[in-house]
């Protein structure tokens, strides 16, 4: 936590100082009030001196308004200090999520990312705002009305001091037991919070299969049990308050009857005796203030311990920074040595040993079962994950020498899952290149067979996109992403099974717009449709993340059992010999 503070407090140095001093001017108002009071009942109400109670009472009001100004202001800078911190912290949660490698994202999961970016930094706004707020005044409060008392009265104050420390076991009884709760309440927060969204996006699978109920009590276990971590919480906190105003109150009655037998031998006057009573409260108060304070600083560490997990997380996958990488135009487009990877507690590599050479304007078919290595090979090519053996080297160089965003710029992907964000067409066409003209944009829909169905739209390549792009079909928006991978001209495009939910002419169709790219792009054309890779200049063969097969599609036939296996059980005879 303080780490965190001490980075993010810093820019808002000034208001943070503002806000504590006028906190500070505050607090001496309260302080000196009671004896204001004290004077009020001694000199107007006990003497019967109106004017006395009249000049008292003005200087309570004039108190109360200077008092009220300050609280203003720190309310003010509180709330920016906090708001400034809360959004500095999603921003760099956001970059640092950003440049996190696919690893780190496998760790982390999506929906823990979600609840530290959301909820987490909500919890630290929170702290920041009532620290600024309330933590000068506490304990400011509480000692300077101890002190006041005791040069009041030190008789009794002694009575006052015996509360403190009965307060004090309240407090500590509370805490050490309630602190390990605050973080155990987040982890069950990020499990509600991934059953929720896959019950969401999954929702007409979990219909269609009549799975509501199951999934229900799933949601309702998970809800469960951390309500039952927020019930515990709950239930030790809600001790703080009653226990302490019941202590309060004892003391109260005790100093009431201690101070009413030195009242009637003239140690003592009325009105002191109702200004230890104040003090007395306001001591009492403020130690309780405290303790809510230290249950919700304790609820912001545990969250700032989440959130400065992710930003203190390395990526596993560097980017260089350096200058732009000289393009060989003579080398091979793609070549793989000796390329391994396993995924952090595997076993076995899912990929392994994997050797080729793709030439410049060349393609490169993958195929392969389920769980083969085609999704993981793929990313690997841009540098999701890093290769744990061996070098990949795309236009003479390893990709590991690349900046990241000219290997990006170099190589375009298209995921299995068609990825579009709110906006319109144009907008997502223009993530590769953003000065991209309209004629571009036009020719990598007509490449990628989507022009078709742009132009119907009323405004075109300003229709709009919804989230997900919910309003486009699977088939629309595989040909739109596809179309998003063109734009710039890469010099390798690599299709990651993103022509699944298309028929097969269209299928056909931009096949052949890949081959007719042009003689310097080449493409990786992955896919569990033979049809999809047949025609390919090479083809890779995978089986469990080895290379079974190599070569043309006729010399496969011949050398690759299982590579024949597959055709056989996708495509008629003739048309595997064709």
């Amino acid at each position: 936590m303080f780490e965190l503070l001490r980075k993010y407090l810093g820019p808002y140095r000034g208001k943070t100082i503002i806000g504590a001093l006028s906190k500070v001017v505050e607090v001496i108002f309260d302080l000196i009030t009671p004896l204001v009071i004290a004077r009020t009942i001694d000199d107007g109400v006990h003497n019967r001196d109106v004017g006395a109670v009249l000049r008292y009472g003005a200087l309570l009001v004039c108190f109360a308004l200077v008092g009220y100004g300050f609280t203003l202001i720190c309310q003010k800078m509180a709330a920016l200090v906090a708001q400034g911190v809360g959004t500095d912290l999603r921003d760099d949660l956001m970059r640092r999520t950003m440049s996190l490698s696919a690893a780190e994202m496998d760790r982390f999961g999506a929906d823990s990312l979600v609840t530290r970016t959301i909820n987490d930094v909500n919890q630290v706004q929170l702290a920041v705002a009532m620290g600024i707020r309330q933590l000068m005044r506490f304990p400011i409060l509480g000692i300077g009305s101890i002190v006041a008392a005791l040069l009041i009265d030190l008789k009794l104050g002694l009575v006052f001091l015996l509360c403190v420390p009965v307060i004090t076991l309240v407090f500590w009884f509370v805490m050490s037991r309630s602190v390990p709760f605050f973080r155990l309440m987040q982890e069950k927060l990020d499990l509600v919070f991934r059953i929720t969204r896959e019950a969401l996006s999954g929702v007409r699978v979990i219909r269609a299969f009549g799975r509501e109920g199951s999934e229900t009590k799933r949601f309702d276990a998970a809800s469960k049990e951390q309500t039952d971590v927020a019930v515990a919480v709950g239930r030790l906190s809600a001790l703080l308050n009653p226990a302490t105003l019941l202590v309060m109150n004892l003391g109260v009655v005790a100093i009431l009857w201690t101070g009413a037998v030195q009242v009637s031998v003239g140690d003592l006057r009325q009105g002191q005796v109702m200004a230890f009573v104040n003090y007395m409260s306001q001591t009492l108060v403020a130690i309780v203030y405290v303790a809510n304070l230290v249950v919700l600083f304790n609820r912001g560490s545990a969250s700032a311990q989440r959130v400065m997990e992710v930003l203190d997380t390395e990526p596993s996958v560097r980017d260089t920074a350096g200058e732009p990488l000289a393009v060989d135009p003579c080398t091979s487009a793609l070549a793989l040595d000796h390329v391994s990877f396993s995924y952090a507690g595997a076993q076995l590599p899912s990929v392994g040993d994997v050797t080729l050479t793709l030439g410049q304007g060349e393609t490169l078919g993958v195929i392969g079962g389920t769980g083969s290595g085609k999704s993981t090979l793929v990313s690997l090519l841009v540098r999701l994950y890093d290769v744990s053996a061996g070098t990949i080297e795309v236009l003479g160089h390893d990709v590991r020498d690349y900046p990241i965003a000219q290997l990006r710029s170099l190589v375009s992907i298209v995921p299995q899952k068609a990825s579009l964000v709110s906006g319109t067409i144009r907008s997502n066409l223009l993530w590769r290149r953003p000065d991209a003209d309209d004629d571009e944009l036009w020719r990598a829909l007509e490449r990628a067979q989507a022009a078709d169905f742009v132009r119907e739209k009323p405004l075109g390549l300003d229709g709009a996109v919804e989230a997900g792009g919910k309003n486009f079909s699977g088939g629309q928006r595989q040909r739109l992403t596809i179309a998003r991978a063109l734009v710039g001209s890469p010099r390798l495009v690599v299709l990651d099974d993103s022509a699944s939910a298309l028929d097969f002419k269209t299928d056909a169709r931009l096949r052949r717009a890949l081959r007719e790219l042009g003689g310097k792009t080449s493409a990786v054309i992955v896919s569990q449709r033979v049809s999809a890779v047949m025609q390919s200049d090479r083809i890779l063969v995978l089986d469990h993340g080895r290379v079974v097969g190599l070569g043309t599609h006729r010399e496969l036939l011949e050398a690759s059992e299982i590579y024949r296996e597959i055709c056989l059980s996708q495509l008629s005879a003739e048309e595997v010999a064709a």
